[in-house]
């Protein structure tokens, strides 16, 4: 092979991380048509198929996968290298691809976010919002956030947020209606919005506890969904019981639009965590990123204490 197919290599590597044709034509600006030549003349060149088509889904072939494992990280470092040699003095160029759950969004991306454009504009955020389990060397991104118990252990995690509860709570009109279960088996026969995993596709139980005892209640309900927060305005309007994150309904609680049930069962999590794979692979974009949400997380702590004291 004489030259380096840069970039047919990019557009490779775009339908990767995007599984399909037409989001890696939008992550790249150009057309779909485009990155499916693009794609093709990769493939003609190494004489094999990198690509499984079908007019319904893109999966990576055997030969795919081994070249984006191969290539995928080079590429990146590759590209970050130009960057930064773009750069003025002084000045950090580069990007920072993100896996973060929808949730988060409020307890993280929304604060930080303004500091870190101010701080360092030439530093492109590409934030992805999905609640599925995530390879995020495999996929493509430098870092994610999760709950503790979705981050493997072999990765480097930074604390974002202190540990909160996941409450069960519904309108007061569903409450006056079909009254208030009193044990966590009493969730069976309420009507519950649901959640259904992206990761595998099954309805998630919900999870509480009390002391040392733990129950996975299998709720059903008439309303099932991929996005759970559409749950806080569907509880709102006394469609079913929701099981939700406590801070992202504090503030429905306070007012009364929701009301917490079954309370002494609230399970607790350690909360959310920004992860990645090793402290040297790390990237400067990703380290400035880091120490951006870190401050944010001592600042957010040290109010909440001072707070709590008054």
């Amino acid at each position: 092979m004489a030259t380096i197919p840069f970039l047919q290599l990019q557009a490779f590597l775009a339908v990767a991380r995007a599984q399909s044709f037409s989001g890696a034509a939008r992550e790249l600006g150009v057309s779909r048509s485009a990155v499916s030549q693009s794609v093709r003349q990769l493939e003609e060149e190494l004489g094999v198929v990198l690509v499984a088509r079908t007019t319904r889904s893109v999966a990576l072939t055997d030969a795919g996968r081994r070249l984006l494992d191969a290539v995928g990280p080079a590429f990146a470092q590759t590209r970050a290298a130009l960057d930064e040699v773009a750069a003025k003095p002084g000045e950090v160029v580069g990007r920072v691809r993100l896996t973060v759950p929808r949730a988060a969004f409020d307890f993280v991306i929304e604060p930080v976010l303004p500091t870190f454009r101010e701080r360092h504009p030439r530093i492109q955020l590409e934030i992805i919002f999905e609640d599925r389990r995530v390879d995020i060397v495999r996929e493509g991104y430098d870092a994610g956030i999760r709950l503790s118990e979705f981050v493997e252990r072999d990765m480097v995690s930074v604390r974002l947020t202190d540990a909160f509860r996941f409450v069960v709570v519904g309108a007061p009109s569903y409450l006056e209606k079909h009254g208030a279960p009193q044990r966590p088996e009493d969730l069976l026969h309420h009507e519950c919005l649901t959640f259904r995993s992206e990761t595998t596709g099954s309805l998630y139980a919900w999870e509480l506890e009390r002391g040392r005892k733990t129950w996975r209640i299998p709720v059903r309900g008439s309303v099932v969904t991929n996005e759970g927060l559409f749950c806080i305005r569907w509880a709102e309007q006394g469609l079913g019981l929701s099981y939700m994150y406590e801070p992202l309904v504090a503030e429905q609680i306070r007012t009364g639009r929701l009301v917490r049930v079954l309370e002494p069962y609230a399970a607790s999590v350690p909360g959310f965590f920004l992860y990645y794979p090793s402290r040297t692979q790390r990237s400067e974009p990703l380290r400035l990123f880091i120490e951006t949400v870190r401050e944010h997380a001592a600042q957010h702590t040290a109010a909440a204490k001072s707070k709590s004291s008054r």
